[in-house]
C-alpha cells in the first residue's frame, strides 16, 4: 500500500488520511508513538456529545453496520506497510517511530457498535498472525456508558485476555458536570459501578480531561467530587490519565474552552496519587 507523503502529528488525529473507512494512524501523545485506530463510528455519531470533542458534525446516535472483513482487509494493509513498508520512515518524527497500540477508538463511542465483540476478535487474529499478540497492546477507549450490555462485557473481556486494556473517560464526579461536559444523564453512582466492572473484566485507566471554560478552571466542588467517585476504586484499576486540550473542539463551545497549564495538572496529580493511584500527565 503506497503511504501518503503528509506527516502525521500528535496535532492532526484526522480518521481519513489513509483513505480507509475504518482504519487509521495518528501519532498519539499519550500513547507514545504510533497508534492504529480502529474507527467504529464512521458516520461521526456517539451516545455522548463532550464539549471538547474534535470529531466534525458530531451527531446523536449509534454506528452503521460495521463490515468486518473490510476491516480486517484495512487492518492487515496498515499493519504490513507499518511493519514492512515505508509507513513510518514517510510520515513518523523519527523520535516517535514505535508501534504502540492498537486502539478501538475513532468518532463515537466504539462499544455503541453490535459488532464491537466480533471486530475484538478480528483485531486480535490479526494480531497473533502478525507475531505481535500478547505483545502489541490492544486497547478500548470507551465512555464506559454501554457496560452493562452483555456483548460490551464479552468484547472487553476479549481485550483483557489478549493483554489489553481500557482506558474508561471519567472527567466529573457530579450528575451536573457529566450533563455539562459529556451531554450525558450518566451519574457518579452508575459511572462508578460501570468503571468497576470493566476492572474486573481487563486492565483499566481512567483517562480524564480537564479544561479552562470562560477562562476558569474546575472549581474545587468539581475536583473533590472527581476524586471521591476514584477513591473507593484506587486499588482496582491501573492508574489514571489527566490531560488539557491538545487540538480545537469542533463543538459550539470551543471558543470558551481553553488549555490547562502542566502545573495546573501535577497539582491535580499529587491529590489523586494520595489514593495510592498511579498518575500520568498529558499537558
Amino acid at each position: 500500500m503506497p503511504s501518503p507523503v503528509l506527516p502525521l502529528t500528535v496535532d492532526d488525529h484526522r480518521r481519513d488520511s489513509t483513505g480507509m473507512t475504518y482504519v487509521y494512524p495518528v501519532v498519539s501523545r499519550r500513547a507514545g508513538g504510533v497508534s492504529i485506530g480502529i474507527n467504529l463510528n464512521p458516520n461521526n455519531a456517539c451516545n455522548w456529545r463532550c464539549v471538547y470533542c474534535q470529531v466534525p458534525d458530531l451527531t446523536r446516535g449509534g454506528p452503521p453496520p460495521i463490515d468486518l472483513g473490510l476491516l480486517e482487509s484495512e487492518l492487515r494493509r496498515l499493519l504490513d506497510d507499518i511493519l514492512r513498508g515505508g509507513f513510518m520512515a514517510a510520515r513518523v518524527p523519527a523520535d516517535l517511530r514505535r508501534l504502540e497500540d492498537v486502539a478501538f477508538s475513532g468518532n463515537g463511542e466504539p462499544t455503541s457498535a453490535q459488532e464491537f465483540p466480533a471486530a475484538v476478535a478480528v483485531a486480535t487474529e490479526v494480531l497473533r498472525d502478525n507475531g505481535l499478540h500478547g505483545k502489541l497492546k490492544l486497547r478500548l477507549i470507551s465512555n464506559g456508558s454501554l457496560l452493562d450490555r452483555k456483548p460490551v462485557q464479552e468484547g472487553i473481556a476479549r481485550i483483557g485476555a489478549a493483554g489489553g486494556e481500557v482506558w474508561f473517560k471519567v472527567d466529573a464526579g457530579t450528575a451536573a458536570g457529566m450533563a455539562r461536559i459529556n451531554g450525558t444523564r450518566q451519574g457518579p453512582d452508575a459511572a462508578q459501578r460501570r468503571l468497576a466492572l470493566c476492572a474486573q473484566l481487563a486492565q483499566t485507566w481512567v483517562q480524564s480531561c480537564f479544561f479552562t471554560c470562560d477562562g476558569k478552571p474546575p472549581g474545587e466542588d468539581d475536583l473533590s467530587s472527581y476524586l471521591e467517585l476514584l477513591e473507593p476504586l484506587a486499588e482496582r484499576l491501573a492508574g489514571v490519565h489527566l490531560y488539557s486540550l491538545a487540538r480545537p473542539s469542533c463543538q459550539p463551545e470551543a471558543p470558551r474552552l481553553g488549555r490547562l497549564s502542566a502545573d495546573w495538572l501535577e497539582a491535580l496529580a499529587q491529590r489523586v496519587r494520595r489514593s495510592g493511584l498511579i498518575v500520568k500527565i498529558s499537558p
